[in-house]
């Protein structure tokens, strides 16, 4: 479990034994240190700490019970090892019921049975201790529900969440598609007051806008055609609890003018009615989009956005944590032998480099979907390379389309590159990486460079993966491992209106 050797303090009153002991441990790689009587092994105890004691049972002054009682009171993880004579071994077994790991009689079978003696109570130690370090770790994920990570950035945003569970702030979660925002609410919810209330989420982008405002605030019966029942609204569906609000940026404006109303005084009016109603909801909200850019289109209200922001929490995108790649991965691996009720499966090597060494632009959900891929179709208990959806940029995008322009970017100055390294050439043809749609990046400032790098390899990854999906926005969002309202937001950005599959 370790490579560091085995730190033994052996105490005997008798020299001779001591140095024989000393010598057959330090032979078979133990660290031995050695105490004449127990008022010397106790002071070694604290200022060194031992994995193993190896106690004689009779000493003069201070005996091994009174040693053993000492050790297991203040260092309790310490295991002893008992050491007596035939006549003895009662005593022995009375001080193993008080704690002691183990006991020898003396004289000993051999020198062997003493070294595993010691080696069996240092990996039980070692293994207590291990089991302890994995509990720790345990109870500190599922503080945090379904969130993993690790790394200083994640360690940031459990430290956020912690701070603001206590108050009744509005958080604005910012992040990009598939980082786990709503997970990030989830946690806030539940380190708080409200854990015992309701938690209601709901995703902006999914309704239509004509309904938009009947979903949060209810309606009455007649309030508009087919609206033949009145409706309770998610505001009052939370009341007491938590909303959270994803996709907060895709409201409507009439609706941000409602919700700034509850987030200032508590107060709801259904559809089609003029009665004032009081709701006490903790407002989360979370999106991945630029407001101040929609404040500026004249989308979203600057006002809204400051009651909003109160407390702005950034949820870090995946390729900005790398210490979590291989911990989320064998995390999303055990979840799914839970889940589907087999085995659980391994990555090989090489699929685990492919998995470290992509960038991941979908995110956690991105991760998730492509190790679900890989342990489906994966035969035996060891995940392969092949088993793997293809993670990296589809290659038939041409000169100037994904190739091309990933390519390109690797050589930029950022990503370590340089101009040397664009000589490479594309496919066997003549145009060099660092051309992308004709133009030759390294003629460009390097802002302007990296932006068309960008946009060729967007434009030419959507087009692939539609092309892939048969022109299914649907099977092509779910392919690139985000939802398919963000996903066609970029088809539109990228691919000209009236080509693009809506």
């Amino acid at each position: 479990m370790t490579d560091e050797p085995v730190r033994v303090l052996i105490v005997d009153d008798e020299a001779g034994l001591r140095r024989s002991l000393a010598r057959i441990l330090a032979a078979r790689g133990f660290a031995v240190e050695m105490a004449e009587d127990g008022d010397r092994a106790l002071e070694l105890l604290e200022s060194n700490e031992p994995e193993v004691i190896l106690c004689d049972l009779m000493m003069p002054r201070m005996g091994g019970f009174e040693v053993l009682e000492h050790t297991k009171r203040t260092h309790p993880r310490v295991e002893v090892v008992m050491m007596t004579a035939h006549a003895d071994v009662d005593s022995a077994v009375a001080a193993v019921k008080s704690g002691a790991y183990d006991f020898l009689t003396k004289p000993f079978a051999s020198n062997d049975a003493v070294a595993l003696a010691v080696t069996k109570a240092a990996d039980h130690k070692r293994l207590v201790e291990r089991a302890a370090r994995l509990e720790e770790r345990l109870v500190a994920h599922e503080r945090f529900g379904e969130m993993v990570g690790t790394s200083p950035k994640m360690q940031a945003v459990y430290r956020l969440i912690e701070g603001v569970s206590s108050a009744t702030s509005t958080v604005l979660i910012l992040g990009e598609s598939g980082t786990g925002k709503e997970l990030v609410a989830r946690a806030i919810h539940q380190h708080s007051a409200r854990a015992d209330r309701p938690f209601v989420p709901v995703n902006c982008a999914a309704i239509p806008k004509e309904l938009v405002e009947s979903e949060l605030f209810g309606h009455v019966r007649g309030a508009f055609t087919g609206a033949q029942n009145a409706r309770t609204g998610l505001f009052e569906t939370g009341n007491s609890g938590t909303l959270f609000l994803d996709e907060v940026g895709d409201l409507p404006l009439a609706a941000q003018v409602k919700l700034l109303r509850a987030l200032q005084d508590g107060e709801i009016k259904r559809v089609g009615s003029d009665e004032t109603r009081f709701v006490d909801v903790r407002v989360l909200a979370a999106t991945n989009v630029d407001l101040q850019q929609r404040i500026a289109d004249g989308t979203f209200r600057r006002d809204l956005y400051y009651r909003l922001n109160v407390i702005p929490i950034h949820v870090p995108p995946l390729r900005e944590r790398d210490d979590d790649v291989v911990l989320l991965t064998h995390h999303v691996l055990q979840k799914l032998a839970r889940r589907m009720g087999r085995a659980p499966k391994r990555m090989s090597a090489e699929a685990m480099r492919a998995i470290k060494g992509h960038s991941w632009p979908g995110n956690v959900r991105e991760l998730e979907h492509a190790v679900e891929h890989a342990f489906v179709l994966a035969q035996g208990e060891m995940i392969e390379l092949g088993d793997l959806p293809q993670i990296g940029a589809p290659a038939s995008a041409g000169a100037g389309g994904v190739s091309a322009s990933l390519a390109a970017l690797a050589a930029l100055p950022e990503h370590g590159g340089s101009r040397e390294s664009a000589e490479w050439r594309s496919g066997g043809e003549d145009t060099p990486v660092s051309s992308v749609g004709g133009v030759d990046l390294f003629a460009l400032p390097y802002a302007e460079a990296k932006r068309r790098a960008m946009q060729a390899f967007d434009e030419g990854y959507v087009r692939e993966v539609l092309d892939r999906s048969g022109g299914n926005l649907s099977a092509a969002a779910r392919h690139a491992g985000l939802d398919r309202s963000n996903f066609r937001r970029i088809v539109k950005r990228r691919i000209p209106l009236k080509k693009a599959p809506l």
